[in-house]
């Protein structure tokens, strides 16, 4: 049986104390925090965990530094020390990385004021990275090849944090926490509908995969659907303060255009932010910052233009970048917390904070906006929230996060070397396996060094330039519910953002890690996969209706 047909059989007419919708950042580390402190906890996602917004972000873990700009200090001080709460809690994956901005010729404040700005985010971070920097024309032209100084006035860089793995990665690790924890959790489960009885909800279910439907009764629920909590809380009968509007970022992937591995931030042409970020082996360049009015979209060509337009304009290039350059393209809707019906609201200053609204009496809880960067505050406060409302929560003072004690950090870093783990590294890996291992599984990383030692060949690469192994593949198969192809490749690992889809489509080894993830049913997913590769702008649509 798979560990989603179990987690299904435990949600199918189950009891229990919380229902969280939406595995999402908010969703994820609501559940883990719920269920490591020992609520009953029940989490269902109508698509895969982190299957939207929370695996379309900047991965960056950042104290919001342009809301400086806005004078939100209060907002900004809360953000620096979530950010420096994640780092210390994983130090493996929240780490530090240098900003490098360049300031152009008449931009709006003066590159001296922009320092000063970078000087008071670092006092605000509590000095916990590296002081800004302030470099002149040629200081900045020899600091960073990649930067066109034709128009710049100077250079200022300043740290902040990125997540070293892909976000949806991050997120999923407190989807497992929540499970090891005893927590039921399944993705592709649809909550059809919500209705108050007594002292609890009733909720119907739907098997998206199957097609079968379930009850399930919960004490209490946690609306954490982000784009689609608004709907939830209609279906519901659930008023609330707040509602969301929507902002579409997207990010082009393309080769690396920079051998440094800092963030290259500028002012867009029309004054926003905007980035050019190491991923892997590649370059990830955006963002946009537009409204839209369904949170089911996609990239357009005008997005595509304007993100390649200003990369062709502010970096020095060997060439112009074109469409034939973009490897991959993410494209995600930020939900923001609005107070009220009125749309007048500045929606491009509206701040990226979350806002928990309760109803008391039904216990039923809202989440909206949110960050990753904010996200160990959102678990605390669910569960704080919860507990108020007569939820018992048997051990309240349970950490629920963060990577294994030190000692067992410690024994997985001796087991490797003993074993030479490193034998098993492909010359072109950018990094240890041990780091990586440990990063991306932790404690679970002592499973892998046991599956190597039985069989060193499950340490072969399967699919070409890829840094995943055949037993990391295994054991996704086994505890991280992929229930797609498009699950193992774009969200529990990055292999689909770095890779060409049609590389990936032709690999050799795909269709074996197909069969090692759903067995009898390989060729029916590959086939799958690969008409999405042909046709992703239809089915995106598909998958959103």
């Amino acid at each position: 049986m798979t560990l989603r047909q179990s987690n299904l059989d435990r949600l199918r007419g189950g009891e229990f104390d919380v229902l969280v919708i939406g595995g999402g950042i908010n969703g994820a580390v609501s559940a883990a925090a719920l269920a490591a402190k020992g609520a009953r906890v029940a989490l269902v996602d109508r698509g895969d965990f982190a299957g939207q917004t929370s695996s379309q972000s900047s991965n960056l873990a950042w104290g919001g530094i342009k809301y400086l700009e806005t004078r939100e200090f209060m907002l900004v001080n809360k953000l620096c020390k979530s950010r420096n709460r994640l780092m210390r809690a994983y130090p493996s994956t929240v780490k530090e990385i240098r900003f490098l901005s360049t300031i152009e010729k008449g931009f709006r404040f003066s590159p001296l004021f922009i320092y000063l700005g970078s000087l008071l985010y670092w006092v605000m971070g509590r000095f916990a990275t590296r002081a800004p920097r302030w470099y002149g024309v040629r200081a900045l032209d020899a600091r960073e090849e990649a930067i066109d100084v034709k128009e710049a006035r100077a250079g200022i860089e300043y740290s902040d944090c990125y997540l070293y793995d892909n976000d949806a990665r991050f997120v999923f690790n407190f989807v497992r926490k929540a499970l090891n924890y005893g927590a039921a959790a399944a993705n592709y489960v649809n909550c059809d509908e919500l209705t108050r009885h007594g002292d609890g909800w009733h909720a119907q279910m739907t098997d998206v995969q199957s097609g079968d439907t379930f009850q399930l009764k919960a004490r209490a629920v946690v609306n954490a659907a982000g784009p689609g909590a608004d709907d939830i809380n209609a279906s519901a009968g659930i008023k609330t303060d707040y509602r969301h509007v929507f902002s579409k970022g997207i990010h082009l992937v393309v080769d690396r255009v920079t051998r440094t591995r800092r963030i290259l931030a500028f002012f867009a042409s029309d004054g926003r932010l905007f980035f050019v970020m190491p991923m892997g082996p590649k370059t990830c360049i955006g963002t946009t910052d537009t409204r839209v009015e369904d949170p089911h979209t996609g990239v357009t060509d005008e997005d595509r233009a304007f993100v390649l337009s200003n990369a062709n304009e502010m970096l020095n290039l060997p060439r112009t970048l074109t469409r034939d350059d973009i490897i991959a393209e993410r494209c995600g809707v930020r939900p923001l917390a609005v107070k009220g019906r009125d749309d007048s609201n500045d929606w491009v200053a509206l701040s990226r904070k979350h806002v928990v609204e309760v109803e008391k009496e039904a216990r039923f809880i809202s989440i909206f906006g949110g960050k990753i960067t904010d996200c160990l505050n959102v678990g605390d406060e669910i569960a704080e929230t919860l507990r108020s409302l007569g939820i018992r929560l048997p051990d309240p003072q349970r950490r629920w996060y963060g990577e294994p004690p030190k000692a067992v950090h410690e024994e997985f870093l001796h087991q490797a070397e003993r074993m030479n783990l490193e034998q098993y590294r492909h010359p072109m890996a950018s990094e240890p396996l041990a780091r990586r291992f440990w990063r991306r599984y932790g404690a679970r990383a002592l499973e892998i060094l046991e599956t190597i030692r039985r069989d060193p060949a499950s340490a072969k690469p399967l699919i070409e330039n890829a840094e995943y192994l055949r037993c990391e593949i295994e054991q996704a198969a086994r505890d991280e519910m992929i229930t797609e192809l498009d699950d193992f490749l774009r969200r529990r690992s990055k292999i689909s953002l770095v890779v060409p889809p049609a590389d990936v489509a032709s690999s050799d080894g795909l269709r074996e890690a197909c069969t090692i993830l759903f067995g009898q049913d390989a060729e029916e997913k590959l086939k799958r996969y690969c008409r999405s590769v042909e046709n992703p702008a239809r089915d995106a649509r598909e998958a959103a209706l």
